[in-house]
């Protein structure tokens, strides 16, 4: 008989889908079509909090998203995560070890002065100088072995070994200024003393977890934008977020709540942009230490050993979990459930990977198999105000859990403390988004045997090792036949998801409302760049 599943308890919700009708109703005037006189200043509420204005500091996506508005990089990422020119016209493998990348004549950073390939050079130097990073971008730099400057336009880049996804990995880099940014402190950036890029906006104002105030830059080398001024606005709360919106206090925001989303798409004063997300939601588990610190008997006291070392036991997890009604009721339909750690279109996307079928009595076979026929309390950890419903996500799989015997306790943290603590391995289970255009380049940063001198498994949570796995992701990354590099790329993907290196629940959509007057093309990477915001 098949198992019926009630829905997971919602808590109480801040800005009720009545109260959005209301709103709704009552926002007319707020809305109106914006003036000529007005069309110069765009206002946008962000549902995640920028940590830093650093853009080689914390490899978050709110902070990498903002840094695209001041800075480029040699190479940028379009709407539909395709390479396409940046800071440098073109590039090519000269041969299997080295890339030559040609700069664009003429760029001036915001200080009046030229962009050279010295510039460059530092910008990839600097990741690897700072200390402390709890996002560091150096898994993007640590396979340069040598820079060579060719001439002020020319740059050969080399590498130890054949490295095919060279020009993704540059793509993250942001090129500082380094005149500006030579023992620049954090504060540095952040009071806008350094942050001297060659991006499309200049720095005007940071006001931290408040808002963020950029202007127009005119000397601009690709196209301008529209806006003389734009202000951020961030708005974690769900509630306060969408009420800008309709009170006409913002003209855009991202992460609109998913229960409000049906209504705003009804209102004729606003539109909905949509996309699949790249952006895969999965759990990470403490696979390394014999004694982990979120994990005790039923009796309270410590266990002998990690339960979650052991396979049987990550497999009973996965399939306590019901991802349909996961991603349809807790997620309000914005997701679909995940096999993989990329979504699907992505190089490295495993068909052979399916979403791991719903289970509970398996699951409960497999707990007894590995000797804990009883459970055990767990507690799981999650931030609450960066992915959708994320607070939410957490409290389900709880009960999900619960049901296969293993008692939950559920702990969520703000993003800024979240990161943080997980990266030093402080908790057992701990939720985790990631987005890439690539599954070996995932593959690398999630679950590679964390290694800081090759800057493998920088995101490794539950420090997984699997040699096998990195064999496999070290043949697809250094494969300069795309067929193969992808084929080696699933291979890996498949090794490490039937070993449960990670355990993957969904994909989401990334959703944008607007106030009519105003277009947004949606972006795979969830990035909101007001550069790409353009009046009707």
């Amino acid at each position: 008989m098949p198992t019926t599943i009630s829905p997971p308890h919602r808590p109480h919700r801040p800005f009720s889908k009545h109260l959005a009708a209301l709103a709704l109703a009552f926002s007319a005037l707020a809305c109106l079509p914006s003036t000529a006189a007005h069309a110069a200043e765009l206002k946008i509420g962000l549902f995640a909090d920028v940590s830093t204005l650093d853009p080689h500091f914390n490899n978050i996506a709110p902070n990498v998203a903002m840094s695209t508005h001041l800075f480029d990089a040699l190479v940028n990422v379009d709407a539909d995560g395709r390479l396409v020119p940046g800071l440098a016209t073109s590039w090519s493998a000269i041969n299997p070890t080295t890339w030559e990348f040609k700069l664009r004549h003429g760029v001036k950073f915001h200080d009046g002065s030229e962009m050279t390939a010295e510039d460059v050079v530092f910008s990839l130097d600097r990741p690897a100088t700072l200390t402390n990073s709890p996002g560091p971008f150096t898994s993007y730099t640590k396979q340069i072995v040598a820079k060579q400057i060719v001439d002020p336009y020319t740059i050969r880049l080399k590498t130890a070994t054949p490295y095919g996804p060279l020009a993704l990995d540059v793509s993250t880099i942001f090129i500082v200024s380094k005149k500006a940014a030579l023992h620049a402190t954090q504060e540095d950036f952040n009071s806008g003393k350094a942050l001297i890029g060659t991006g499309p906006f200049k720095f005007g104002k940071f006001t931290r977890g408040d808002r963020i105030e950029l202007v127009r830059n005119d000397a601009y080398w690709g196209p301008k934008s529209d806006w003389d001024k734009v202000t951020f606005r961030i708005l974690t709360s769900d509630g306060a977020r969408l009420a800008a919106l309709l009170a006409g206090e913002v003209d855009a925001i991202d992460n609109v709540p998913p229960a409000d989303v049906a209504d705003v798409k009804k209102n004729p004063k606003f539109t909905v942009a949509q996309k699949t997300s790249w952006r895969t939601i999965f759990w990470t588990l403490d696979q390394s230490r014999d004694v982990t610190p979120d994990i005790t008997g039923k009796d309270g006291k410590p266990l002998a050993r990690n339960p979650l070392k052991d396979i049987r036991v990550r497999q009973a997890i996965s399939k306590a979990i019901n991802r349909q009604a996961l991603t349809q009721r807790t997620l309000d339909g914005l997701g679909v459930p995940a096999s993989n750690i990329v979504a699907p279109g992505i190089l490295g996307y495993a068909d052979a990977l399916k979403v791991e079928p719903f289970d509970p009595e398996g699951a409960k076979k497999l707990l007894a198999e590995a000797g804990y026929p009883n459970g055990f309390n767990l507690t799981l950890h999650g931030p609450n105000n960066r992915y959708i419903n994320d607070e939410r996500v957490v409290q389900t799989v709880a009960q999900f859990l619960s049901r296969i015997g293993i008692t939950c306790k559920v702990e969520t943290l703000p993003l800024s403390v979240y990161f943080g603590q997980a990266r030093t391995g402080a908790f057992s289970m701990a939720l985790l988004g990631w987005g890439t255009l690539a599954g070996d380049f995932g593959l690398r940063t999630l679950v590679g045997t964390a290694n800081p001198d090759t800057g493998w498994g920088s995101w490794n949570w539950g420090r997984y090792s699997n040699p096998k796995v990195d064999k496999l992701v070290q043949s697809s990354l250094a494969s300069v036949d795309a067929k193969a590099r992808e084929q080696f790329a699933e291979q890996a993907a498949v090794t490490a998801l039937q070993d449960y290196a990670v355990i993957p629940l969904h994909h989401q959509y990334a959703t944008w409302a607007l106030r009519k007057g105003l277009q947004y093309t949606p972006r795979i990477d969830e990035f909101t760049l007001a550069q790409q915001f353009h009046p009707q």
